[in-house]
């Protein structure tokens, strides 16, 4: 039993080397990297303010994380199986000695490494506020790992997306359309829709759902385990449903 789920570790390595290899013998990779940290520093200088604040914390750098991931993660994760399946290479894929969920879990996996490095790269800024004050770096540390788990949410969904058409547009499409109900189901604006007719357990199953919310919470560096366990279920009920739904594409 242990040597197969060694194994089965391996297979899930393998296919997350192959396709981090893959990014970064493209130019998207590094196009993806520098809108990035482009973006990023454009929101926390010039819209956050981040010098008239006076303030040595990080707080106008994470507010637009969910934003920018808002684009930024559907563009990479278009690409995990709608390509596959346009290049005719998702049966090949498939024919492997490998599970679809260990192909799928590799391929998330290497996309959240992929977009995790892209988030270190943002280091300047942390030095940056060090230097000009004496920022509690703990929060700065949270918000960076909520930032990192929203990510993988959105990368989840947009995986799952992807696995649905062969066309990368809409995937694309149908990646923001669902991201952005995740991040607005917590907002005044989508909570004043339900106000007048659901019972208060819906209403708060409904805000329950906010990508803003937990991760507001974590960046402020109240590391909750319900937030914590919120963004994992996200992130498996999305990596399974990629799963069945490749699994059905398959049968056909």
């Amino acid at each position: 039993m242990s040597g197969s789920g060694k194994l089965g570790v391996n297979q899930v390595i393998n296919v997350m080397r192959r396709e981090l290899s893959g990014y970064f013998s493209t130019p998207v990779a590094w196009v993806f990297i520098v809108i990035f940290l482009v973006m990023s520093g454009v929101f926390t200088f010039y819209i956050g303010s981040f010098y008239e604040r006076g303030m040595a914390d990080l707080a106008p750098f994470f507010q637009f994380h969910p934003w920018l991931y808002l684009f930024l993660v559907p563009a990479i994760a278009m690409r995990l199986w709608a390509e596959e399946r346009r290049a005719g290479t998702i049966e090949l894929l498939l024919t492997l000695p490998l599970t679809t969920a260990q192909v799928v879990l590799g391929k998330f996996l290497a996309a959240w490494l992929f977009i995790g490095l892209a988030l270190l790269l943002t280091f300047p800024i942390w030095l940056t506020v060090n230097y000009l004050g004496n920022p509690d770096n703990g929060i700065i540390a949270a918000g960076y790992i909520g930032s990192w788990l929203m990510a993988g949410g959105f990368l989840a969904i947009g995986s799952c997306m992807s696995a649905l058409t062969r066309n990368q547009v809409v995937a694309f499409i149908l990646s923001i359309v669902v991201c952005f109900a995740f991040l607005l189901s917590g907002l005044p604006m989508v909570m004043n829709v339900f106000t007048e007719w659901a019972p208060q357990s819906l209403l708060d199953a409904i805000a329950d759902f906010s990508f803003l919310s937990h991760f507001a919470a974590i960046s402020k560096g109240v590391i909750d385990i319900r937030d914590l366990v919120y963004f994992s279920l996200v992130i498996t009920f999305w990596l399974l449903a990629n799963t069945i739904v490749l699994e059905i594409k398959k049968a056909d």
